[in-house]
């Protein structure tokens, strides 16, 4: 008897690694290709465009991300953490999609309200024509308004475990993406057809996300009552860390952009770029171990095990990754063109601050894919005074200066993210 029990144990261990093996291969593989693609792109658009215009290109796409997080507000981890409870009931988990878009079409309204005067504001600020303007600002549409979809629609997928179709869209997405820059940079090289061009394939990838998503929950469903009150109970908890985080994550460019030259803002904007690897990194873990820890067992021990070996293994690839710019600094900067060479010292502290980034980042995404979320007049206090103290001791009038600034901050995130996040772990009870 102990040995049939043995055996099954062996029999369950050894399907469940060879399970992981081909969904981290598979996804692995998939986004290799769609970074590589993303990071073709960039660089064409990094070489192509004069500094100026790219200083343009990266304050539109800063405020691309504002304009997202604001609109999202926590609606997206709201519906994973709802959608993780009803994954298997098609009904259910359309009904929570369903509600979760319509939550983010009202907060579309006021997150473009507030972002695009700003919008308006910096790129006239740094020399742009209102014409040139109002054409960065119109080209940021597109890209905005498919955002709005495009996390929701791949929740059901995400939970089901089905990652080949999602990759294959991202694979086509960039492809898309690196083909229009290719066809229109050379030709026009202005910011707004770079953000133009980087935008229009989502749309597309949208209209088959959702046929894909409809093979596992019903999107003809209404949106209910009862399910938006959960969804904005976990939006209210998550909102003000929202905007704090839209503010402070791009908080570098934010003050290099006021405080700095137009060519200190491109240079922070085309290193920036060398961050892709990192991103290869999180969408991994938000495809493969987000939905997972959201499905585990109301168990401390089990989710203690999983969230240390999550946090190890990133840990691990930053290392690397920190080890590479640091060793070859001039080789990593060859890639950005002949106008960035002179940035060894702030490449390395770049990579730094976005490898803090990413494993705060990841911790963040484990915990919230479980409906907990920081008490905002806890984080928010401790985050501004975190921001206060390192104003004081940086200069982020410079480009070295803003960069340590940001290591400093990101290094705070950490440390609040993982102690919240081993606190209500172990607040779980054993069962």
């Amino acid at each position: 008897m102990r040995a049939v029990a043995e055996h099954k144990y062996k029999k369950s261990y050894y399907s469940k690694a060879i399970e992981w093996g081909k969904l981290i291969t598979l996804t692995g593989s998939a986004q290799l290709l769609v970074q590589i693609t993303g990071f073709l792109s960039g660089i064409l658009v990094i070489r192509l465009l004069p500094t100026h215009e790219y200083a343009l290109y990266t304050l539109a796409n800063t405020m691309l991300g504002t304009m997202t997080i604001l609109a999202d507000g926590g609606i997206s981890t709201g519906v994973m953490a709802q959608g993780g409870k009803v994954w298997q009931n098609p009904q259910q988990l359309g009904i929570v999609i369903t509600t979760g878009l319509e939550l983010r079409k009202k907060f579309a309204i006021g997150s473009l309200a507030i972002a695009v005067p700003l919008l308006l504001y910096l790129l006239r600020h740094h020399q742009a024509s209102w014409l040139m303007a109002g054409l960065i600002t119109a080209s940021l549409i597109p890209a905005f308004l498919s955002a709005l979809s495009g996390t929701l629609l791949e929740t059901a997928l995400k939970l089901r475990q089905d990652i080949a179709p999602l990759q294959k869209n991202h694979i086509h997405v960039n492809l898309g993406r690196l083909t229009l820059i290719g066809l229109t940079m050379f030709a026009f090289p202005w910011a707004f057809v770079a953000v133009l061009a980087g935008g229009l394939p989502q749309i597309w990838a949208n209209l088959k996300l959702h046929r894909l998503s409809a093979r596992y929950a019903d999107l003809h469903q209404e949106p209910d009552p009862a399910v938006r009150k959960e969804i904005l109970t976990f939006v209210s908890r998550i909102l003000p860390g929202s905007i704090y985080y839209c503010l402070s994550g791009q908080l570098t460019l934010w003050l290099i952009s006021s405080f700095g030259t137009t060519e200190a803002v491109a240079q922070v904007g085309a290193m920036s770029r060398l961050s892709l690897a990192l991103v290869v990194v999180r969408v991994l873990f938000s495809t493969l171990t987000f939905p997972r820890f959201a499905r585990l067992q109301h168990n401390a021990r089990l989710l203690f095990s999983r969230y240390v070996q999550i946090q190890f293994m990133v840990t691990l690839l930053s290392t690397m990754i920190l080890s590479i710019v640091w060793l070859f600094p001039s080789e990593v900067l060859w890639i950005l063109g002949k106008n960035y060479t002179n940035l060894q010292d702030e490449v390395f502290l770049q990579i730094a601050g976005s490898c803090l980034g990413l494993i705060s980042t990841i911790s963040y995404g484990l915990y919230t894919s479980r409906g907990w979320a920081i008490n905002p007049f806890v984080s928010i206090p401790l985050n501004v005074l975190s921001l206060v103290v390192g104003a004081f001791l940086f200069d982020v009038a410079t480009l070295q200066g803003i960069l340590l600034f940001n290591i400093f901050i990101a290094f705070i995130q950490v440390l609040i993210n993982t102690i919240f996040s081993i606190l209500k772990i172990s607040q779980v009870k054993h069962t």
